[in-house]
């Protein structure tokens, strides 16, 4: 039998970094315990909900299931265009989901027997935000260049002003930033009642949606299943310790993680017949063997979502049903200044970098310039802050660019290579 969440448990919640699926949100964890101790109580209050769907489904004889619909917006930091993911790519990754919370994935079918009655539709759902905090329209996707080659667990991926993207309102959006993580990490999650600027999930390319930089083991899209799992409030299986407790009472024991993909009992802790639940998307098995959340982990993630848990905000959000709002009085745009004859680009051809020099002192402090290949896609944006810079472009492939800068009519050629 589990036992109730207690502080000293919760300190163990979500991970530890291992050679398969390293998932580094208890390092994580632990970094953001030692600089305020006093985030432990918050763990805890925020887990300490009845795990129950009575608040959720209504009242009567055969209540009607909530589907909660959690608004997505997905940040893109890219340091080489590779990265610069896809918008199909991230709606596989959306798709995908969509299918493991509502068991909805074709790979039910692989779940062993003895645990296919435990097996549940989660009903939680996942779509691209429609309208932005200042309630416009948008993609629900923000791309942005970055000279940033990996992040770490820093947080400086969820700050613009630290070569990352800011955060949209964590009570409305769930945040999913997408960039290369440092030391082969694929994910890390925030901490359930920690700072809401950085509350979300982090992936690398390299695990994110089904396609494009997706590289096997990782290319279905489960490692962001996982991570949003932890963002729910589920442990890993074994509670991160040997044997350990991950206070959902369906979830047999098992000693540590899983590795690659197993098949038949796997006994690793005790003497359950079952064996090891190494198919629950809360293991660190290949993406290829992960298919199912069990009705404890389906109890545990809902019950946040009832009054006064810490992801209920999220059912009044606006951010998918929202309307947009109508902008009359539009604000009053910068003149355009012709200063062809004054900004000079060169040299072009360049290869490192090229020389972005101003016409008159201090006319392009502040300025945004953005770099655009010959098929219109953004690689790169950069705040000017002085007049006479070096503009470093050694990470883009050669190629025909275009240069443009704020406030300045023309645009700029610029040819990358020898």
């Amino acid at each position: 039998m589990k036992h109730v969440v207690l502080a000293s448990s919760i300190l163990l919640m979500a991970g530890s970094v291992c050679a398969q699926r390293p998932c580094a949100s208890f390092e994580y964890q632990q970094q953001q315990l030692q600089a305020n101790p006093a985030l432990a109580a918050k763990m805890t209050q925020a887990l300490a909900r009845p795990q129950s769907d009575v608040l959720l489904m209504g009242a009567g004889d055969a209540p009607a299931i909530t589907i909660i619909k959690i608004p997505v917006v997905v940040h893109v930091l890219y340091n080489v265009p590779a990265n610069n993911i896809s918008d199909a790519q991230i709606k596989s990754q959306i798709d995908v989901l969509n299918r493991d919370f509502r068991r909805l994935n074709a790979d039910t079918v692989f779940t062993p027997a003895i645990f296919k009655k435990l097996a549940a539709d989660c009903q939680i759902e996942f779509e691209l935000a429609r309208i932005d905090p200042k309630g416009q329209k948008t993609t629900g996707i923000l791309r942005k260049s970055s000279n940033i080659q990996m992040y770490g667990l820093d947080d400086r991926i969820k700050y613009t002003s630290k070569g990352g993207s800011d955060a949209w309102d964590a009570d409305s959006y769930l945040n999913i930033w997408v960039g290369t993580l440092a030391g082969g990490l694929l994910g890390y999650t925030s901490v359930l009642g920690g700072d809401k600027a950085v509350d979300g999930v982090a992936i690398a390319p390299t695990a994110f949606g089904t396609q494009g930089t997706a590289a096997a083991p990782y290319n279905k899209g489960r490692t962001a299943t996982h991570e949003i799992g932890h963002w729910l409030g589920l442990m890993h299986l074994w509670g991160d310790q040997v044997c350990g407790d991950d206070q959902i009472d369906d979830t047999p024991k098992q000693r540590l993680p899983t590795r690659k993909c197993p098949s038949g009992v796997q006994i690793s802790c005790g003497t359950d017949a079952a064996g090891d639940m190494y198919s629950n998307f809360m293991d660190f098995t290949d993406d290829a063997c992960l298919n199912l959340f069990t009705q404890g982990q389906r109890a545990r993630m809902r019950s946040l979502f009832e009054p006064g848990g810490p992801r209920n905000s999220l059912l009044a959000s606006k951010g998918v049903t929202g309307t947009p709002v109508v902008i009359i009085d539009q604000p009053v745009e910068e003149p355009i200044r012709e200063l062809s004859t004054e900004i000079k680009l060169y040299p072009s051809p360049a290869t490192t970098y090229f020389t972005l020099q101003e016409g008159r002192e201090g006319e392009l402090l502040g300025k945004e310039l953005t770099i655009t290949n010959r098929f219109g896609q953004q690689m790169m944006q950069k705040q000017l802050t002085k007049g006479n810079t070096a503009i470093y472009i050694d990470h883009l492939p050669d190629g025909i660019y275009f240069v443009k800068i704020q406030g300045v009519r023309r645009v700029y050629k610029l040819l990358k290579g020898q």
